[in-house]
């Protein structure tokens, strides 16, 4: 790769501290899932597993708050219009905090629905509830990190993030195993760890933003911010993104309600192999993170050249990456499961899913790295569309499959959603992210005249 040339440089010089952090994320539910692993049966790990799926249900529908302000920002920063990013920025921190009081105003009568709809045993019923009531008390911090990370990487700066996401993972994963395992706590410690590990990270992003960041917060105060005229195109672009994580949680809430339906330990190896479907991402978040902050910087500065160069090396980046991870999953599969959990009888049961390890990253490596590029081009629209199809194919195919398939049936479905996705978005590329400097420059052009 032409590692002299500068846009690859910002291209690397972005996504390393990204994928530093991001390499804790998976570690931070592969040790959740350890412990449970360790500590008991197979509805330990189904019970972590469900009120996991408790908070993707609230947090991912929040998941605009870091894009949204992400790619926002971006495009201020290009334009040099640091009051906007500001601005930007306390809109968004606003709205986590309104989100927070709701959440935990609503906490109790949103778990009794949700565990509704799950058809799992009492045990793991149980222990779910249990860690979905201490740990929502996370909530005003988690979503509060949701915008700083936003903003950090829409100010071109992943180093904070990362700093970041460090200190909340390894204070996550520290805690959760000391208070589970040498407290009477249990498997309630691992709730606790997460509670302990958002507040301190939110002190954590507060000092690091007054470190930094500081003198722009002169001249803007929040009042200014929360005027409608400033407030409505971060709302017209999150609007659609809100919409769109609603329709991520159909994938990949689905599957785990989906695999409910099998058993507790086809539950347990669900959610098993979601972690490992998903571990090969967080490397390759890195280099969507840096399409994100530099596609959104470029668009700003309405640099075609730059911009066409921003997604030819992320891509190639997300290829190698894909590649790498395929052979990995060929070589290790076993022993990655064994650390997971020493549950004999989930380890057996996954034997005869190993083989989708071979057919996703490369794959879902196309869809991933197109998000963060829509996300900077404020795309939201067009990502929105993108997940109607793929999530409706994805209920249609699990529901044609499993009569004869079984659970098998969830990996076909989730194996075709990432199809769909990385065939639409990129044969709409053209029209939603190239097209987004015509159409500012003319913007710009018609507010000039």
């Amino acid at each position: 790769m032409a590692f002299r040339n500068p846009i690859n440089r910002e291209v690397v010089r972005l996504a390393v501290p990204s994928i530093l952090a991001n390499i804790t994320v998976p570690l931070v539910g592969i040790v959740d899932t350890a412990i449970a692993g360790h500590l008991g049966d197979a509805a330990l790990i189904g019970g972590i597993a469900v009120g996991t799926m408790l908070f993707d249900l609230l947090y991912w529908n929040m998941g605009f708050l870091r894009v949204g302000t992400g790619g926002i920002t971006a495009q201020a920063y290009g334009r040099g219009d640091m009051k906007a990013s500001i601005g930007t920025f306390s809109q968004g921190i606003a709205t986590s905090l309104v989100v927070s009081m709701i959440v935990l105003a609503i906490q109790w009568l949103f778990a009794e629905a949700m565990l509704l709809l799950v058809d799992c045993s009492p045990e793991v019923e149980r222990i779910a509830r249990n860690y979905f009531f201490i740990r929502i008390w996370a909530a005003p911090a988690t979503l509060s990190l949701f915008v700083f990370k936003g903003w950090f990487i829409g100010m071109q700066n992943t180093v904070f993030p990362m700093i970041t996401d460090l200190w909340v993972n390894l204070v996550n994963m520290l805690a959760s195993w000391l208070l589970s395992f040498y407290t009477p706590l249990g498997i309630s410690g691992v709730a606790v760890g997460t509670l302990i590990a958002q507040w301190t990270g939110l002190v954590l992003a507060l000092l690091l933003m007054r470190s930094k960041y500081r003198d722009l917060m002169q001249g803007t105060t929040i009042l200014h911010s929360m005027k409608w005229k400033y407030f409505r195109r971060f709302f017209s672009v999150n609007s659609f993104l809100f919409v769109r994580s609603l329709l991520m949680l159909v994938v990949y809430e689905g599957f785990t309600i989906f695999a409910a339906r099998f058993g507790d330990v086809e539950l347990a190896v669900s959610s098993v192999m979601m972690h490992l479907l998903l571990l090969y991402s967080y490397f390759v978040d890195g280099f969507a993170y840096a399409g994100e902050a530099l596609t959104g910087r470029f668009i700003g500065e309405q640099n075609r050249p730059s911009l066409n160069e921003t997604v030819k090396y992320v891509f190639l980046w997300g290829a190698v990456i894909g590649v790498v991870s395929t052979v990995a999953y060929a070589i290790f599969p076993r022993s990655i499961i064994g650390i997971l959990t020493d549950n004999a009888e989930v380890i057996s049961a996954s034997e005869p899913y190993l083989f989708w390890l071979l057919l996703m990253p490369v794959l879902s490596c196309v869809a991933f790295i197109w998000d963060g590029i829509y996300i900077g081009a404020t795309a939201s629209r067009s990502l929105m569309i993108c997940m109607i199809w793929s999530a409706g194919l994805f209920i249609a195919a699990f529901y044609l499959c499993a009569p004869r398939y079984g659970a098998q049936a969830l990996y076909i479905a989730y194996f075709v959603h990432l199809v769909v996705r990385s065939v639409y978005l990129t044969l709409v590329a053209r029209r939603s992210v190239w097209s987004r400097i015509r159409i500012l420059s003319a913007a710009t052009d018609a507010i000039d005249s």
